[in-house]
């Protein structure tokens, strides 16, 4: 009897200790390879709770996307502390600015409080597209030529980026994540750390991915897309159907993210209708479905341009810079950028000159540069 009693008090502790393990295998599950998620770029606590209640089941990632909620230290502990508890893995969007001297606190605390669901600052975005479109913000307002502008966009973003790791912010080794539609391979030299690809007012999505994923390859750094606007109007997003499609573009070209813009604020998911929020159901199946081969660099080929060639890939027309117009080379790289596409879709990658001092760009089975040279890799 007495061993028959240690034996059921055996069992009976190991029951319970499986079911622990359990438990906390589900609470602390690995970090995934993969990243889905909706960008709330509005400043209202209790409607991103209510997001974040509808898209916990189908995607894993929220950004929180509004300098008002961000610059507001109660409503980021409140909004964080709720995507938190929610199970997805967040990241915040933030402006450097003196006024909330608490930053560099609130990160030290992050750590502690969130752990690796923390994923990083969202900081500033399209530093490139504004420098192509000559805004207010373009880093670069004047430069000799091509090689002296370059020089300046990576000086400038280098040094504002500082201002995140160091200064005002103290982020430290968090990664630096930005959006952008221009200039990736110049957002990556100047040191962020993850690039999104806006997929958005009909650009060509397969060029961007080419150009973003090249940049991101090159130089040893991760990248993602984030779809955004369709229209500068309402309804601004695209159809649902036109979403799935490109969340699937984004995941089978390699993105380690995918983010959904939701802004602004016209209903209740911001800009993200009943047909959206099915499209991204649809897509957290596929992926759990479809586990992705994406092609790896010995199987891809590179188009290489010229180094410090700020082009802005839109068109022919595009500035150079955003500081000259009618570049020379524009018109004949625009059109072997687009042939290369057709013929090569997901296996091209465009990189810059520059890149041939990394190691990694060997690995491309052809390297087709601007001028008209084709090296192919003998080793493939």
């Amino acid at each position: 009897m007495k061993y028959r009693t240690i034996l059921v008090v055996f069992l009976v502790s190991m029951l319970f200790f499986l079911l622990f393990l359990r438990i906390n295998l589900v609470k602390d599950p690995s970090r995934p390879d993969f990243f889905i998620g909706v960008d709330a770029a509005y400043d209202d606590v209790e409607d991103i709770k209510r997001l974040v209640d509808e898209v916990r089941s189908y995607t894993n990632l929220f950004v929180i996307g509004s300098t008002g909620i961000t610059e507001n230290i109660t409503k980021l502990d409140e909004v964080c502390q709720y995507v938190y508890e929610s199970g997805l893995y967040f990241m915040i969007y933030i402006h450097i600015t003196e006024d909330v001297p608490q930053h560099p606190q609130w990160i030290e605390d992050a750590r502690q409080r969130w752990g690796d669901r923390f994923l990083g600052i969202y900081a500033y975005d399209e530093a490139g597209g504004n420098q192509i479109d000559c805004s207010p913000y373009m880093p670069v307002k004047e430069a000799d030529n091509y090689t002296d502008a370059a020089n300046k966009f990576v000086g400038e973003i280098s040094k504002y980026l500082e201002h995140y790791t160091d200064v005002y912010i103290s982020a430290g080794d968090f990664p630096l994540f930005t959006s952008d539609y221009a200039l990736y391979w110049f957002d990556y030299k100047a040191g962020y750390d993850v690039v999104l690809a806006e997929f958005g007012w009909n650009h060509s999505k397969l060029l961007n991915v080419a150009l973003c994923r090249g940049a991101a390859e090159v130089q040893n750094k991760e990248w993602g897309v984030i779809v955004t606007w369709k229209y500068n109007y309402h309804p601004y997003m695209e159809s649902g159907q036109e979403l799935y499609g490109d969340l699937v573009l984004a995941y089978q070209s390699g993105a380690k993210y995918v983010v959904v813009f939701s802004y602004p604020k016209v209903s209740t998911y911001g800009i993200l209708e009943e047909e959206h929020l099915e499209a991204l159901k649809s897509f957290w199946q596929y992926v759990n479905r479809n586990p992705r081969i994406v092609d790896p660099m010995d199987s891809r080929v590179a188009y290489v341009l010229p180094e410090d060639y700020g082009y802005g890939f839109r068109g022919p027309d595009d500035k150079t810079w955003g500081l000259w117009e009618d570049d020379p080379l524009s018109d004949q790289i625009w059109k072997d950028a687009n042939t290369l596409s057709e013929d090569y879709a997901l296996q091209l990658d465009i990189i810059y000159e520059d890149g041939v001092e990394h190691s990694s760009m060997s690995r491309y089975s052809k390297l087709m540069f601007w001028n008209g040279t084709v090296t192919t890799n003998e080793n493939q």
